[in-house]
């Protein structure tokens, strides 16, 4: 892990660290990295399933029909 000495705004802490209900500064700070890659992969995975659903390569109507991908009780 590296060290880094950085500036960060008290106000932007206290609420990071309220929203995630982290205790310290150093879990707060790595936990809002973590989720922020991981929301910007989340809008770039929806961003690719738009685009190829306006291509034609994934039929919706489909997914439309949760029996087509939801286990039913008993089988």
């Amino acid at each position: 892990m590296t060290k880094m000495l950085i500036d960060i705004d008290d106000e932007a802490l206290a609420a990071a660290q309220e929203a995630f209900g982290t205790s310290t500064k150093k879990d707060t700070v790595n936990t809002a990295l973590i989720e922020a890659a991981a929301r910007i992969r989340r809008a770039q995975a929806l961003a690719e399933s738009r685009r190829l659903a306006q291509d034609g390569a994934i039929d919706l109507d489909l997914l439309m029909d949760k029996r087509n991908y939801r286990p039913r009780p008993g089988q």
